[in-house]
């Protein structure tokens, strides 16, 4: 039986190139190849493949927010990022998230093929010198909410608005920034999301 896989990568040579590459793999089938994080979650949905591999970082939605939402609607499909950025904080978040790989772009076809292979059997793979670059960095100090009320602001838009997008009135959002401010011992929401990002915890 060959492995259903669906592939989503905003870069469109990568995207191309992959697909080919792995259709050459006789128990591999590619099923679908999405050009973004918004088109791989309905592709998904549609298609239900038996693994996904999801570039990390697509302008409309990232690889990590799609794991999240297949987690919820179809446990059974098991994702893999591959990614080009290597601060820690993304490994814990897409492991949080549900991914059962996580691989740097550099990885080849041919390892892709294996890793896909291991992941569809039910095992994990996460390149070894990115979870030695996570185990030594350690955990982000900001919760799950305080990330994503962060990330929410890292735009600069203006406190109410950001309020407006968390749900939550001005004066709570003011809370949590004051005390992510805190954690992360910076000045201001903007140095806090300069270094949320540089660490991968948003």
């Amino acid at each position: 039986m060959r492995i259903r896989t669906l592939l989503a990568d905003d870069e469109k040579l990568v995207l191309g190139a992959l697909s080919v590459l792995l259709a050459t793999e006789e128990d591999l089938e590619v099923v679908g190849e999405a050009a973004g994080g918004v088109e791989a979650a309905a592709m998904a949905k549609k298609l239900v493949p038996d693994v996904c591999v999801l570039d990390l970082s697509m302008p409309d939605r990232s690889g990590i927010s799609v794991i999240r939402d297949l987690q919820q609607t179809l446990p059974s499909i098991r994702c893999i990022v591959v990614t080009s950025h290597t601060a820690p904080g993304h490994l814990t978040s897409a492991l949080s998230a549900g991914a059962r790989g996580f691989v740097p772009k550099t990885t080849s076809a041919k390892e892709l093929a294996v890793i896909i292979r291991m992941v569809h059997r039910g095992a994990h793979y996460v390149d070894p010198e990115m979870a030695a670059n996570a185990a030594s960095a350690g955990k982000s100090p900001l919760t799950r909410r305080e990330a994503d009320i962060l990330a929410l602001s890292a735009d600069g838009a203006p406190l109410a608005k950001v309020a407006q997008r968390a749900a939550l009135s001005p004066g709570t959002v003011r809370n949590y920034l004051s005390r992510i401010a805190g954690k992360l011992k910076v000045a201001n929401r903007h140095e806090a999301a300069h270094v949320a990002r540089g660490q991968g915890w948003i």
